[in-house]
């Protein structure tokens, strides 16, 4: 089968984690992440904290799938060959990854406080799930017409993006709103320790990604 862009794999892999295209604009990046934050937490909006943090576990999981699906087969399902100060794994740079930090607690701030309202008949945690995660797939589609991200697979695009990536984000995020404070931090704990242990074995020790 056919690949969109195989030189994309070789492009992400020499930037990879490389300090060359570092520029300082990540520093400002980093600090409005830390202020949302920390203003989140001085106005104790504990569960727009936890949509926050499930939505951002739930990217590194994806990501770190990706990264083992180059290595195991030679190429990523998706790549950012350019434009990014900063590389972290083959399809995520620096500024995407900031702004995923945030995703979670940023779409929180429309759910209805009734979590049992529906719209159109469907419960509108789901509802705004399915919204978010369509609006960010359409998106995608501008950022592939761009070099700086990069569909490989003739077969992945916005619907595949879509089923798999975009709907978990959100549908973990929408609900983990609502949960219990124990709840919560059992399943942004587990996500996180799944992540460190995927990043320990399959990038420390074998550095596979």
């Amino acid at each position: 089968m056919g690949l969109n862009h195989p030189e994309a794999t070789a492009q992400a892999l020499a930037i990879l984690r490389s300090g060359d295209p570092f520029q300082w604009y990540v520093i400002t990046l980093l600090a409005l992440v830390v202020y949302v934050y920390f203003t989140e937490i001085a106005n104790r909006n504990w569960r727009g904290i936890a949509a926050g943090l499930s939505l951002y576990m739930v990217h590194w999981f994806v990501e770190i799938i990706n990264a083992i699906i180059q290595h195991t087969t030679g190429h990523a399902l998706w790549t950012a060959p350019t434009g990014t100060a900063f590389l972290i794994l083959i399809g995520v740079g620096v500024e995407l990854s900031l702004m995923f930090s945030i995703a979670g607690i940023v779409f929180s701030k429309i759910l209805p406080e009734d979590q049992h309202m529906k719209i159109m008949g469907i419960n509108n945690r789901f509802a705004f799930a399915l919204g978010n995660a369509a609006f960010f797939s359409i998106f995608e589609i501008f950022l592939v017409k761009t070099p700086a991200f990069v569909w490989v697979y003739p077969w992945w695009g916005a619907y595949t993006v879509f089923a798999t990536v975009y709907i978990p984000f959100f549908l973990v995020s929408m609900y983990c709103y609502d949960w219990k404070p124990k709840t919560q931090v059992t399943m942004i704990g587990t996500l996180f320790a799944v992540n460190a242990a995927l990043l320990v074995i399959f990038g420390v020790i074998l550095k596979w990604i």
